[in-house]
């Protein structure tokens, strides 16, 4: 995990680098975990600055092999419930928080960004949940609720229900990212600067702000294990599955 995981910190600003490029970032089960890690305590720096090794993506989702040990229902609620504490640390980290987003930036990688703090985007970025072609399981009610508070519901349902990217542009446009950059390196360029700048303003003002605006969202979500089984347990997601690792288009039957 260690090399798939760079942390450094340069001058009060921290950098988390997902560093899968092979593999377009996707994410371990140890990523997770250690990107919770670098979140929940940040240590002297004074702003986090989240990306992807390489130009063509963030992170594009978790692993598909973390999916096929999967026996039962409890796995899929375990999986969606490590998810919603990662990324809850995430939006909990007393420090700002970027997400320099160059590339696919899908699925769990998409999750990220979203509790990050502040997002830019290099002109490449693409952003997006495609699972409705692709694996056939489901966002958790945290996750809906975050995305709906940043875009809105309407946007989120087309997003989830055709299945498509956002490019930077419209990313940019419906508020999701706040600046696109020409390229990867001068996302990289910006990103630090946006840090130093954040970095450099009072920080319990900021802890404040971003703790204001989690509990704005609201913490009393209704359950979703019922949605979670019917998603994850069907004969549908063990199509999807393999039809991704088949390179090939599933064939749903809503069963």
């Amino acid at each position: 995990m260690q090399d798939e995981l760079l942390y450094a910190a340069r001058d009060g600003i921290g950098f988390v680098t997902f560093n899968r490029p092979q593999a377009r970032n996707a994410l371990t089960f140890a990523m997770y975990e250690g990107l919770a890690a670098i979140a929940a305590d940040p240590g002297a720096v004074r702003a986090l600055v989240i990306t992807g090794a390489g130009e063509k993506a963030f992170a594009a989702g978790t692993d598909i092999g973390q999916f096929r040990a999967f026996r039962g229902a409890e796995d899929a609620i375990a999986y969606e419930a490590r998810l919603d504490r990662v990324l809850g640390v995430l939006e909990r980290c007393t420090v700002p928080t970027i997400a320099a987003i160059a590339g696919a930036c899908t699925g769990g990688g998409a999750g990220i960004a979203a509790a990050c703090d502040l997002r830019i985007a290099a002109a490449n970025a693409r952003f997006g949940f495609p699972i409705a072609r692709t694996l056939g399981n489901c966002l958790s009610m945290a996750n809906v609720a975050r995305l709906a508070a940043l875009i809105g519901p309407a946007r989120v349902t087309d997003i989830l229900f055709t299945a498509r990217l956002l490019d930077a542009a419209e990313a940019r446009s419906v508020g999701l990212v706040s600046e696109v950059l020409p390229d990867a390196a001068a996302l990289a360029g910006r990103a630090e600067e946006l840090a130093r700048l954040v970095a450099g303003h009072a920080p319990l003002t900021l802890r404040a702000t971003k703790e204001a605006l989690r509990r704005l969202r609201g913490q009393n979500l209704p359950p979703d294990e019922d949605l979670i089984r019917l998603c994850y347990t069907s004969a549908d997601f063990r199509e999807g599955m393999a039809a991704f690792l088949g390179k090939r288009a599933p064939a749903w039957r809503g069963v």
